[in-house]
């Protein structure tokens, strides 16, 4: 993993990006020198058309969730979606190269050149997001702690990372209870480090809960990491290889100590200024659709289009969400709150496809522009819950420390929530969300919108 502007990304998929936007630059400008091309269009001109195609396509490829390496998608779905991919490229690349002012016949061998590098990096992806075998580079973790937490380590990693490999459990001397593989359970009667540079251990994962009286090896552990193992304690691996800050292995002490957590002025008004020429932009690109959708609502319920909610925003400070109204007027007829869910017998027929399409979330720019929310942060929750949710939850007032978000990193990486546990997971996103925004992740979150709502992925 490899931090960019505080936000963990895997290595792999930095190298993905770099040879989707350098092959197809590549392979177009050897068609160029091959074909004598160059006294037609210069070098420098035809490689900013193909700069512009490649680009074009990354963020094709990323809608469509061809950069995600934890999934579980079958190798037809994924076939699928490069078949997509391949099919959207072929007007795209059209309407690229047919800009160059060169005859139609050499455009056509540039436009071949360019969809020739993409099917070549598209059948590698398929084959490397599906492929367990012949890995670049394999990543050996042992995970100290032999407990229900070193075997909630195990789990996580192999569903979150194809190239790991655990090369066992090393138990720790105040565990009494064993709940990890009997065959991957390593002896004590050898030293961590001896153990670790026998095994080639490229990571250690400290997976016990208690650590104090003696518990970790910290000479052991100091001489491991001196020696080039990493090593990561439980809160700071799931935060760089799930973006989430888990809650069971969380202490007040990393969030006081930690890094992150800054709300500085700078940040503050970097975000500001993004969020009014973004919403701005947004606001008027929408139009149209928010047009339509008015009419339909009035068409199939009558007024009002839209309805107001009070909800808690930055600092406890309460506001009134606006959003079309998806449910019927009588929706909470007997004025007790009550979780939305993903099937709600509530919701009318055109409720249902604005809250798929999210077209339902457009007027909350609205409230971007006032300043009550940001383009990017926590989902505002409404006052009767989030009492409920702050009794029940360690820590969940620390997302109020952001302005709350028309998306977020907790709506783009699970599923859509309408209970206390899904709360808890969804906080511990929000969570990776305040340590760690930046504009960087603020626009990573914004693409990945765009692939949530192409997708349907999360939708109420």
């Amino acid at each position: 993993m490899i931090k960019v502007f505080s936000h963990w990304i895997h290595w792999k998929t930095i190298v993905q990006i770099f040879l989707d936007i350098t092959l197809p630059i590549a392979c177009v400008l050897l068609a160029v020198l091959f074909w004598g091309l160059g006294e037609q269009a210069d070098l420098e001109t035809v490689a900013t058309y193909a700069t512009i195609y490649a680009l074009v396509m990354v963020v094709l490829n990323s809608w469509l969730g061809l950069y995600t390496r934890a999934h579980n998608r079958s190798i037809a779905q994924t076939r699928a979606r490069a078949v997509l991919s391949l099919y959207l490229s072929v007007p795209i690349a059209y309407t690229v190269f047919a800009l160059l002012s060169i005859a139609d016949d050499n455009q056509k061998m540039l436009l071949l050149s360019g969809l020739a590098a993409l099917f070549g990096t598209l059948a590698h992806r398929v084959y490397t997001m599906h492929s367990r075998t012949g890995a670049l580079m394999v990543n050996r973790v042992l995970i100290f702690g032999s407990g229900p937490e070193a075997r909630t380590v195990g789990n996580v990693l192999k569903k979150s990372d194809p190239d790991i490999q655990i090369v066992g459990f090393y138990p720790g001397p105040a565990e009494n209870e064993v709940c990890v593989p009997e065959q991957l359970l390593l002896p004590r009667s050898r030293s961590l480090t001896d153990t670790a540079r026998s095994l080639n251990v490229n990571e250690i994962i400290i997976a016990v809960q208690e650590r104090r009286g003696g518990v970790l090896p910290l000479r052991e552990l100091l001489d491991c990491k001196l020696s080039g193992v990493n090593v990561l304690d439980l809160a700071s691996y799931f935060e760089r290889a799930l973006g989430q800050i888990r809650l069971d292995s969380l202490k007040v002490g990393w969030l006081i100590f930690g890094e992150g957590f800054r709300q500085g002025w700078g940040r503050t008004f970097v975000k500001r200024l993004f969020d009014l020429v973004a919403a701005s932009i947004l606001l008027l690109l929408a139009l149209p659709v928010m047009l339509l959708t008015a009419i339909a609502i009035v068409l199939e319920d009558g007024l009002p289009v839209f309805y107001r909610q009070e909800r808690v925003g930055r600092n406890g400070r309460l506001f009134n969400v606006i959003k079309f109204r998806s449910m019927r007027r009588d929706a909470e007829g007997d004025g007790k709150p009550r979780w939305a869910s993903a099937n709600d017998d509530r919701t009318t027929r055109v409720g249902r496809i604005i809250r798929k399409l999210r077209i339902d979330e457009l007027p909350q720019l609205y409230s971007v522009l006032t300043g009550d929310m940001s383009l990017v942060g926590p989902r505002p929750e409404r006052p009767y819950f989030v009492d409920q949710l702050t009794r029940d939850i360690p820590f969940y007032a620390v997302r109020h420390s952001v302005k709350p978000g028309v998306t977020g990193w907790a709506q783009v990486s699970y599923h859509y929530g309408a209970s206390v546990d899904d709360s808890i997971q969804k906080l511990q996103y929000d969570l990776y969300y305040v340590k760690n925004h930046t504009l960087f992740l603020d626009i990573v979150i914004l693409f990945e919108t765009v692939g949530v709502v192409l997708t349907g992925k999360g939708a109420q």
